[in-house]
């Protein structure tokens, strides 16, 4: 049976709720943390360093690292302007990609500090095929490119074959999204080679034997392509590590499978932040809330709201508010923070409901959460190793503890 993870993707070392979620899951036994030098611009990487110094050797050896490197954005964007690192992929303005051995020395040595380690145990390259996605949004033909794809690659491999020499890390891998991809799909990352590519990278350093020890992948209950690779994966001996089991990608849309509750406090705050913006001054703000309201059921996923409340909603407010007199507009910001707070749950619980709907073939089986059904369908898959799951409260730590009690105790009884 599968083991659960922790991601933690969007988690920061600057919010409480997310370091008091990292100690519950080492106290509940999870024993593996997925992490990466991008996420949070390296806040996920400080976070779990900061947790973990606070426990005994016994307990932090147990736990492995897994951490990726890759992406330049925030600060990384930064560094680069001021003296350009090798062998960039500008895939877009705000993303730009690297997977040259020189990068990734440095990536690793930034890793080592937030994390307080000499050792990492795994480092992956992360998405490798930003240089084929690249080459393809430029027109070029995929068979053009995918040779110099797997010559990348190599490199990348020889340079951590000398970071396992050096003992910095225990192995290495790949995490790609493209691994999921069918194999007629341009985007598709071929992997039957990389064992092959990884025993000549070790010859070249001159180790007894490779350490590419684990891939990671997209494969939840919808999007089940994946599970090809990790097959293929675990015939070779490989890690499986399956990841984004909740968000779901089908026909260019995004699913978040999870139930959420019906805010019982929305109407509440509603018609109070109403009656408040109920005059000629506040009139705009009244406008928008309404509109809210009469659309929140039709955003795709609650990442969507997120994104539409800080590019289009919050500069709304903040215009309107312009002119309001600073000792009537604390009480009226307190009124917007609830209603908002609210207004994301009820948006979440439509969102479930569509899901249900949109999704009835994979779900039409499933009588407890969405979240439940999804997590036991990955963990009776036996090429996957490790499910990582984002747990970013210690709520949600104990909600996925308790479904891992229960499923070993299914397993025991079968």
């Amino acid at each position: 049976m599968s083991n659960f993870a922790f991601g933690t993707y969007r988690i920061t070392d600057e919010n409480p709720f997310h370091i008091e979620a990292l100690k519950e899951a080492v106290d509940a036994g999870i024993d593996l943390i997925d992490t990466s030098t991008n996420y949070t611009d390296g806040g996920a990487e400080r976070a779990i360093g900061k947790v973990l110094r606070n426990f005994p050797d016994v307990i932090r050896d147990k736990i492995k690292i897994v951490s990726k490197y890759g992406y330049i954005q925030g600060l990384n964007m930064l560094l680069h302007k001021e003296e350009a690192f090798e062998d960039v992929v500008k895939y877009s303005e705000v993303c730009y990609h690297s997977i040259a051995k020189s990068f990734m020395k440095k990536q690793l040595d930034a890793s080592l500090k937030r994390l307080h380690m000499n050792k990492i145990d795994c480092y992956l390259i992360h998405n490798p095929e930003y240089f084929l996605l690249d080459a393809l949004q430029k027109g070029k033909k995929r068979d053009e490119v995918i040779d110099t794809m797997y010559e990348r690659i190599y490199e990348a491999f020889v340079g951590l074959e000398e970071e396992v020499k050096e003992e910095r890390i225990n192995s290495y891998g790949i995490s790609s999204n493209s691994f999921a991809k069918s194999q007629n799909n341009p985007e598709f990352l071929p992997y039957k080679d990389l064992v092959t590519l990884a025993k000549n990278a070790a010859l070249e350093v001159g180790n007894e034997k490779h350490s590419f020890s684990t891939v990671q992948l997209p494969i939840n209950i919808v999007e089940k392509e994946g599970l090809k690779c990790a097959a293929w994966a675990k015939e070779q001996g490989l890690r499986v590590l399956a990841n984004r089991p909740l968000n779901v990608q089908k026909e260019n849309l995004m699913y978040r499978l999870a139930d959420y509750e019906e805010s019982k406090e929305y109407y509440y705050y509603l018609n109070e932040l109403l009656q408040a913006c109920d005059n000629n001054l506040l009139k705009p703000l009244y406008n928008l809330i309404e509109q809210m309201d009469t659309n929140k059921h039709k955003f795709g996923w609650v990442g969507e709201f997120d994104t539409f409340l800080h590019l289009q909603i919050i500069p709304h407010i903040k215009q309107t508010l312009e002119n309001i007199q600073s000792e009537n507009l604390d009480e009226l910001l307190r009124f917007i923070e609830l209603f908002l707070q609210e207004y994301r749950a009820m948006v979440a619980y439509e969102c479930s409901k569509r899901v249900r709907v949109e999704l009835k073939k994979e779900f039409h089986e499933c009588n407890k959460k969405l979240q439940e059904c999804a997590l036991k369908f990955l963990c009776k898959e036996k090429s996957i190793d490790y499910i990582l799951v984002g747990m970013r409260k210690p709520t949600y730590v104990q909600e996925v503890m308790a479904l891992k009690d229960e499923l070993n105790n299914n397993f025991m009884t079968c």
